[in-house]
């Protein structure tokens, strides 16, 4: 029977072998009984066959006190013979071996053997496995059926380890919940971020938009002002041609206007130094006139002066001073 010890699962043989009602056997003589039970039970076959099977049998057994239980469980699987107590010695040395399935298995096949002691063992394997619900129910089975006081503590102990695995599975359990609710959160503010640069690109892409539309319409409303311009130069061009001959013809007026008025300038300039020049000599007439008059004056003085001297005839006075007539005398040129 195997006692499982502390929570490290560490595991004290004190009495893995098969058990009779009668107690434990030694291992010495157990070889024995096994090796006759096997002869009596097995069907009639020659005599080398059954010495073949005592032999293997004693190298499991031996294989199995070296410490070689995986050499010891092959050893009894070349056994033919299906025997409970050949398939509970096999289900050991898989135990041994820590192949806790294949224990399982061959403790189920060896039925017949010391019931208690296979539950007991059951319950081992079990327990080994941490399948703790199922590792109670066999030390329970073996404990109705036969008290034991390593049969108790490893119920006691299966117990405790269940409770402890519950609170570790509970507390499993929470961290795997606060993990995904932690993870929840994180994906949940990785979705706002994602959603809030996509909203930023958005209204970044918008606005970009909105300042192509902007300088699209610009530049179009810059073509529409370009081409009215034209078609407004191109309307004025003819004006503008008519207005430039306009022009033109005016300039050309105004510069015949300035040529016949400098023109006539020269030719006041020229009257007026010729009126200069007939001034100047009437006034050199004049002058000379004055001194042909002076002489003349001083002739006529002269000659008044010896006229008065002498009296002059009522003729000569007459025709020096005529009679005007009176008024009604005046003839009217209508």
């Amino acid at each position: 029977m195997m006692r499982v010890q502390g929570s490290g699962f560490r595991i004290q043989e004190r009495a893995a072998r098969f058990k009779s009602a009668a107690g434990r056997l030694f291992s010495a003589k157990r070889v024995f009984l096994t090796t006759l039970f096997t002869l009596l039970f097995l069907p009639f076959t020659p005599a080398t066959a059954g010495l073949m099977d005592f032999k293997t049998i004693d190298q499991a057994n031996k294989a199995y006190e070296e410490g070689k239980y995986q050499k010891s469980a092959q050893l009894y699987g070349k056994l033919k013979k299906e025997a409970p107590e050949l398939e509970y010695d096999r289900g050991n040395a898989y135990y041994k071996a820590k192949q806790y399935d294949k224990a399982l298995e061959y403790y189920k096949k060896s039925k017949g053997v010391d019931e208690a002691q296979r539950e007991h063992n059951i319950g081992n394997s079990y327990f080994q496995q941490k399948k703790y619900d199922e590792a109670i129910k066999a030390y329970e089975k073996a404990l109705k059926i036969r008290e034991d006081k390593d049969t108790r503590f490893n119920l006691e102990l299966a117990k405790k380890m269940k409770e402890q695995k519950k609170k570790q599975q509970q507390k499993k359990d929470q961290q795997k919940k606060q993990d995904q609710k932690n993870k929840d959160q994180k994906k949940k503010n990785q979705k706002k971020q994602d959603q809030k640069k996509n909203d930023k690109k958005k209204s970044d892409q918008k606005k970009q938009n909105q300042k192509k539309d902007q300088q699209k319409k610009g530049d179009q409303k810059k073509k529409d002002q370009q081409k009215k311009d034209q078609n407004k130069q191109n309307q004025n061009k003819p004006n503008q041609q008519k207005k430039g001959q306009k022009d033109q013809k005016k300039e050309e007026k105004k510069h015949q206007q300035g040529q016949k008025d400098k023109q006539q300038s020269q030719q006041e300039k020229k009257d007026q130094k010729k009126e200069q020049g007939s001034a100047a000599g009437s006034e050199q007439k004049k002058q000379k006139m004055s001194k042909q008059q002076q002489m003349t004056q001083k002739e006529l003085n002269r000659l008044l002066k010896k006229l008065n001297q002498k009296k002059l005839p009522s003729m000569m006075y007459q025709a020096g001073a005529p009679k005007k007539p009176k008024r009604d005398e005046e003839v009217n040129p209508w």
